[in-house]
């Protein structure tokens, strides 16, 4: 589990195939600072870019590690194939502080950024986000793009998508890669888990109630 706080911005400086046809993954090889990676191991959940990937290689001193992608994962993220910048994020503990929500690492889709611009002070990020993905889209609601906790401002549903803008203070667009996006380029987009689980409930119709607490189920 993550929180959206993106605490560092890292690079793929390498990218590997796994294998030589298009149902084999890729072997990324990534930098941090070496004091970031501190207390990391082999093993341990990293959020790249918002998606969840496992660390299989490390070497803290030289603040290099590698994490393998399937082609599954190929197929359903977007910026885990090149390299370059990328948001970082190491997993969430029982007693960290929850500064964004909840984020499990599973990106639900991948939008398109329309535009990124300055309002003031801030940025005015607008995204294209798949239709599908409209009816957890919800104005006030939290939204993770590129592994970032953010809050959608305004939902407008369009034929060909969901068109959401979000707005970008100084502070995320300095630590985060967010600042970078040009228009046309392709974010991984997770969206809140709990409406989800809202949308479950809803459609899920009549079902056996679970036993009264205090009452056998037997």
């Amino acid at each position: 589990m993550f929180t959206g706080i993106v605490t560092h911005i890292g690079s793929i400086e390498a990218v590997h195939p796994l294998g030589s046809s298009s149902v084999h993954g890729l072997r990324l090889t990534v930098r941090a600072a070496p004091e970031w990676l501190r207390g990391v191991q082999i093993g341990d959940s990293i959020a790249i870019q918002g998606a969840c990937m496992t660390v299989t290689t490390l070497d803290g001193e030289r603040g290099v590690f590698t994490v393998d992608v399937s082609a599954e994962s190929l197929a359903r993220t977007a910026g885990l194939d090149t390299a370059g910048p990328v948001n970082l994020e190491q997993a969430l503990r029982p007693t960290d502080r929850l500064g964004g929500h909840l984020v499990s690492g599973h990106v639900d889709g991948v939008g398109t950024v329309l535009a990124l611009q300055p309002v003031g002070e801030s940025w005015r990020l607008q995204l294209l986000a798949p239709r599908e993905l409209a009816r957890y889209l919800a104005y006030k609601g939290s939204l993770t793009v590129n592994g970032v906790s953010l809050t959608v401002n305004q939902v407008l549903d369009r034929d060909d998508g969901c068109a959401v803008a979000i707005n970008l203070i100084p502070h995320t667009v300095q630590h985060t890669t967010l600042g970078m996006l040009t228009a046309g380029q392709r974010v991984n987009l997770e969206v809140d888990m709990i409406a989800r689980y809202v949308e479950r409930m809803l459609t899920l119709g009549t079902a056996p109630r679970l036993a009264q607490a205090g009452t056998s189920a037997a």
